[in-house]
Formats: structure tokens, sequence, C-alpha cells
């Protein structure tokens, strides 16, 4: 199971753009951006996310300037890392099953879904469609429940600390992610993938 955003994306370029986009200063627009982020993993509309944003920064949001940032956020954060892809690509051919399991909205989630390496997932699950986000246990639980998996049968990465605690409080394996080669050593020492695979 993997993560998305900085596991299998690389970290958004987007963020200086949108803060452009309403006119405030880029150190500022980040630190609302991410405050406000949880309640959008959790399923609050692109208006609602963005109209919070614009509160902490004393602008007003209206609809059509919301539909322009989500699109720019979007597109922020789907550039893939390509040594995660060739590390996806090898664990596919195994055989392995995989899943993605990321905190983002339901607009996020449902470009993703048309994204060419979602083929190597057998499952993606989202938060903003559980309307939890991790590291919530309940995440957990609905992510076994859609793979039809004991948590020990399951190893996890992801770039949070705590989403790998999360992860390992409802029982499952779980790693930080520090790119793909280390999580390559990680799977040879879990018997996932073998050695002949290398980046």
């Amino acid at each position: 199971m993997f993560d998305y955003g900085k596991v299998i994306s690389r970290p958004t370029a987007a963020l200086p753009s949108l803060a452009a986009r309403l006119g405030v200063a880029a150190e500022a627009f980040e630190t609302a951006y991410f405050a406000e982020r949880r309640a959008y993993d959790q399923g609050c509309t692109d208006l609602q996310y963005w109209r919070a944003v614009g509160a902490r920064l004393g602008t007003e949001v209206d609809a059509a300037v919301a539909d322009e940032l989500t699109r720019a956020d979007i597109a922020g954060w789907l550039e893939t890392d390509p040594a995660t892809l060739r590390l996806l690509e090898d664990l596919h051919r195994e055989g392995v099953t995989m899943a993605v399991l990321s905190n983002a909205p339901p607009s996020f989630a449902r470009v993703v879904e048309q994204q060419s390496w979602t083929r190597l997932f057998k499952h993606l699950v989202f938060s903003g469609d559980l309307r939890l986000a991790k590291p919530d246990v309940g995440i957990w639980l609905a992510l076994l429940d859609t793979i039809d998996a004991a948590p020990q049968e399951c190893l996890f990465f992801d770039d949070r600390q705590e989403n790998v605690d999360g992860a390992r409080r409802a029982g499952l394996h779980a790693e930080l992610w520090r790119g793909a080669q280390a999580a390559r050593e990680t799977l040879r020492a879990h018997h996932v993938l073998r050695a002949p695979f290398a980046e």
C-alpha cells in the first residue's frame, strides 16, 4: 500500500502561482493552504476549502476563482516520481496486489483515477470519499475492508510519520517513505520483491 503525495507524486510546485492568483505572499498562502487541508481531505467541497483558505488570508473567494484554484492545485500534484513508478511496475510484474491510500479530496481523486499508472493498482482509496483521513483509525479499517485483507498481511509506505504510526496502531506493517531505492530494500526484506530488480 502506498500513499500518493510525495511518494508516488513529486511535491507540488503550484503553491507560488496559487498565491499569486489570490494576490498574497507565498509564505502566508502556504500556511493557510495546509492549515485547512485536513477538512478538505475529509470531504469538504472545493468551494468550502478555498473560502476557508481565503478567510485566513483576508481574501474573498467566489465559485469561479475556487474552480480555477482547484484545477491548478490538482495539476500541481499530478507529476509522478519516475523511480517510484519503476518500482510499482516491478511490483506489478511480480504479481503483487497493491493499493493506494491517500488523503485527498474527491475532486482530486476523480482526476487521479484517470491516470495511466493507476492500472498497476487493484484498489484506490481516497480519504475525501470516506470522510475520514489518516491517521484516524477508521480509515485503516475501511481500507482493510475494501481490500479484504488482514492487517498483518499489509505493508504500507507514507511520507508522514504520524500516518506510519497510525497504520502500525491498526496492526499493519508500515514504513516511512525514504525514496524508491530504500523501499526496494524494505520490500526485499519482507520477501515481496525479488533481488534482481533494481533502479
